[in-house]
């Protein structure tokens, strides 16, 4: 079996290697804190350089950042770029987890120092220590397929790893610093947004309310449910609910049925009661119907009326949901009684003659009888 061969790491260790560029840049603080302290290390060392920056402090993840991928050398020649903090966190980390394509080959000396950090990989090599690792010794061989090991100290304890492995944990490292970010902006309600949102809503602009507001159901749920969710203020409550109400119309309005159902319920929540309520409800049977479910539908739009829902809003889908069940009578009594606050009987005319046909000779006969009734009085 041929030795293992060892290669000690001590000449390309990098620890300390992102604070001693940071004491040559004057905005250096300022940058950690816009764009995060590891992001900005990402951005060294991908090679994009930041030239400029439009903060936005009301939504930090649009911040416009303006950048070059290359050397100071080459500014002049360089394309400049621009995108928002969020797409360039998420181009960043998609640079580092690109795997290479082929690996250099294995370093035959120790003092051969570029070939042992190619065969490592440079971005490894600085990326390490932002996760507290320092690298300590390579070994390669010991046996036909023996794989190469690494040994590192991880925050001061030793530790062992193959070296692919050991790339592939620095790899989750880079892939978790993204997920955190995004996690963190998804859990921001900003309930400015609830007005950009209405208005889109008039305009019919389905998909932008849902770009707004598509990120709110996950953290509102969770919210709910903490001492500070138990004790928003109404007015905060009210908000929420309208915001959630659009959001819920505008998945109808895309297809995304299901989704839209989940999105009211959250929003009844914080509703609570009142008018609020019941045009949650009202929004919630109208999906349900659509989702081919009108025994679920009944429900909630019987509970939207009693919140004190406008009946010639709510009872005609009410009337859809009991036609579509069989209960015609009940779907008679809907109409008629949504006709009378003011709906409109074209728009009707389709389920009135539907629950006319059903019923048939019987309603013809209660009419009659009717009749008679009012003339004989």
């Amino acid at each position: 079996m041929a030795a293992k061969k060892q290669f000690p790491l001590d000449a390309l260790r990098t620890d300390g290697w992102f604070e001693r560029i940071g004491e040559g840049i004057g905005s250096f603080q300022a940058l950690c804190e816009i764009v995060g302290e590891r992001f900005f290390a990402f951005s060294i060392i991908v090679g994009a350089r930041i030239t400029a920056l439009t903060i936005d402090r009301r939504s930090p993840d649009q911040t416009l950042v303006d950048f070059v991928v290359g050397s100071a050398e080459a500014e002049g020649d360089l394309e400049p770029q621009r995108l928002t903090l969020a797409d360039f966190r998420r181009r960043l980390v998609g640079a580092l987890l690109v795997e290479e394509e082929k690996l250099a080959p294995a370093p035959e000396r120790d003092t051969d120092i570029e070939a042992i950090q190619l065969y490592i990989g440079v971005r490894y090599l600085l990326l390490a220590p932002l996760y507290g690792y320092s690298l300590v010794t390579l070994s390669l061989g010991g046996g036909k397929d023996a794989e190469p090991e690494i040994v590192v100290l991880h925050d001061g304890v030793e530790e062992k790893h193959e070296l692919d492995a050991f790339r592939l944990r620095v790899r989750a490292h880079v892939r978790e610093e993204l997920d955190r970010v995004t996690t963190g902006a998804r859990s921001a309600i900003d309930l400015s947004k609830v007005a950009e949102a209405e208005a889109c809503a008039l305009r019919k602009e389905w998909p932008k309310v849902i770009a707004l507001l598509g990120t709110w159901p996950a953290p509102l749920a969770i919210f709910l449910r903490t001492p500070e969710g138990q004790m928003l203020a109404p007015e905060a409550r009210a908000l929420i609910a309208k915001g959630l109400g659009l959001l819920g119309s505008a998945c109808v309005h895309v297809g995304e049925i299901e989704q839209a159902e989940e999105v009211f319920r959250i929003g009844i929540q914080y509703a609570q009661e009142g008018m609020a309520a019941a045009e949650l409800f009202r929004r919630l049977g109208e999906a349900l119907l659509l989702n081919d479910r009108p025994g679920e539908a009944i429900g909630p739009l019987r509970r939207a009326l009693a919140f004190g829902g406008l009946p010639q809003e709510v009872l005609p889908p009410l009337a859809r949901a009991f036609i579509q069940r069989g209960r015609y009578v009940a779907a008679f009594a809907c109409l008629k009684d949504a006709l009378a606050a003011g709906a409109v009987e074209k728009e009707l005319a389709e389920d009135i003659r539907e629950v006319e046909t059903r019923l048939g000779p019987a309603l013809t006969a209660w009419k009659a009888k009717l009749l008679t009734v009012d003339k004989a009085s």
